[in-house]
């Protein structure tokens, strides 16, 4: 379990306590960074993965990004998912699975910080693409993909601006709902959307029109 720190991290873990896991715990508060490659080839078979590690970069400027922002949020976003998946593939046993969280900003355009759309973007691409090898294996794979949450991800100064633009705002336990749900789907490769007020619901990508 990858960023299992964070508000959204702490309810996935404390659900899957609940349920009967026996949970381990990777959070860069605890020494492990997902973006490190050695980190990860200490990882063993689990029966569940979570790579639920993420971060803003803070800036909606494009032409204001630093080079660390733009790096560290590629290095946590998409590496830790990344790297997470290529180990996970070589040590898990069939019939585990493999759930990510992602964002509603990688079905939609997000403004407000436009490289952490890029990354959860890659994120939901990434998860949808390399299903169907991991499926071979015996492993599913899945995206989560939750509105805002409120979470210490954000500031207050963030948080009062999507208010003002209308959001509302999840509680980490509503996107637990989502992880949970993306677990015990019989399915691989879904993008399942988590928003206030509604049932967890798989995203349907309509695909793109064929050669004529």
């Amino acid at each position: 379990m990858t960023g299992s720190a964070g508000g959204i991290g702490s309810a996935i873990v404390a659900r899957l306590r609940t349920e009967g896991f026996e949970v381990e715990e990777l959070d860069l508060a605890t020494g492990f960074d997902v973006a490190d490659p050695d980190a990860w080839e200490r990882v063993g078979p689990v029966d569940l993965a979570c790579l639920n590690a993420g971060v803003l970069t803070g800036s909606s400027d494009i032409a204001e990004l630093t080079d660390e922002q733009y790096r560290r949020a590629l290095a946590v976003n998409v590496d830790g998912v990344v790297l997470g998946v290529r180990r996970l593939a070589r040590v898990m046993q069939p019939g585990s699975a493999i759930v990510g969280t992602a964002s509603l900003a990688g079905l939609t355009p997000i403004p407000d910080d436009p490289i952490y759309g890029l990354t959860k973007h890659a994120v939901v691409g990434f998860v949808r693409s390399v299903a169907p090898q991991l499926l071979e294996r015996g492993i599913r794979v899945q995206v989560v993909c939750p509105g805002w949450a409120d979470t210490a991800l954000m500031d207050d100064a963030f948080k009062d601006e999507l208010v003002e633009q209308g959001y509302r705002l999840l509680r980490p336990e509503d996107v637990v709902e989502g992880v949970w749900a993306a677990y015990r789907s019989a399915e691989a490769g879904e993008a399942w959307i988590v928003q206030p007020g509604r049932e967890p619901l798989v995203y349907g990508f309509r695909g793109v029109p064929g050669p004529r």
